[in-house]
């Protein structure tokens, strides 16, 4: 249980879900985790839960869409920790409309929040990878960002936007010997997706798109993660990792 050992790693959105479950599997593996979050009293709960698991977690509240709340968490993690390995964007808002429904103002904080966010962090982050030779990167994108989904505008437009933001950077910074990659969950039991996994007839409809018959969970993302951010993953740079129980084969 130490493929992160040494390791420091930022998580953005690790309040709940996904960010914490990525949070506390890096903590177990020995990374060092500065984890982030917009809602004070949920990023406090991941550091108390990563430190139960024995490992150095420091949480910071701050918005990923603003430049003065990314810079003040990446200082801090400089000042604590004194480097930044491994970096996990997952901060992110939902939404389901169509593009006639959608406001701008609504548009405008889906761009911001779930892309604009991983341009933010990865332009601070990256000449501190740069420093130490080396770094991963993982953007947490979606299964909806691949296929098209009713109501979902802004969602999948930004989750697009990271698939294809990832595979620039890994372009741009592989060659540094910085690993750029992204996750695309589908469905996942989490707050965001709680209206989906909690109605019966609603969970049963989905599942028939999913060859693995259930839905999944922070864990199994998680899981994903460690791999991408660990050496195991050193031949894999610039590539979406689909982890969504077979839903995307079904709609190809």
């Amino acid at each position: 249980m130490d493929r992160l050992k040494g390791k420091v790693a930022i998580v953005t959105g690790a309040g709940r879900g996904i960010g914490r479950g990525i949070a506390l599997r890096f903590g177990l593996e020995g990374a060092k985790i500065l984890a982030v979050d917009v809602i004070e009293e949920n990023i406090q709960e991941t550091v108390r839960m990563i430190e139960q698991g024995g490992a150095e977690g420091v949480g910071v509240c701050g918005d990923v869409s603003l430049t003065s709340d990314v810079d003040r968490f990446v200082t801090k993690a400089l000042e604590i920790f004194g480097r930044i390995d491994i970096l996990v964007n997952n901060a992110g808002i939902g939404g389901s409309k169509t593009c006639l429904d959608t406001p701008e103002a609504e548009w405008d904080r889906m761009i911001a929040v779930n892309l604009k966010s991983v341009y933010l962090v990865c332009k601070r982050v990256i000449p501190e990878m740069l420093k130490i030779g080396k770094g991963k990167i993982i953007n947490i994108a979606s299964a909806y960002g691949i296929f098209g989904s009713p109501h979902t505008a802004a969602y999948s437009a930004s989750k697009a936007g990271i698939i294809n933001f990832t595979r620039q950077l890994a372009v741009d910074y592989s060659p540094h010997h910085i690993y750029v990659n992204s996750i695309s969950p589908g469905l996942i039991e989490t707050e965001m997706a709680r209206r989906k996994v909690g109605d019966p007839k609603t969970l049963s409809h989905l599942l028939q798109f999913i060859p693995l018959g259930r839905h999944g969970t922070p864990a199994d993302i998680a899981g994903a993660a460690l791999f991408l951010a660990s050496e195991d993953s050193d031949f894999v740079t610039g590539h979406n990792l689909v982890v969504d129980g077979g839903e995307t084969i079904r709609l190809e």
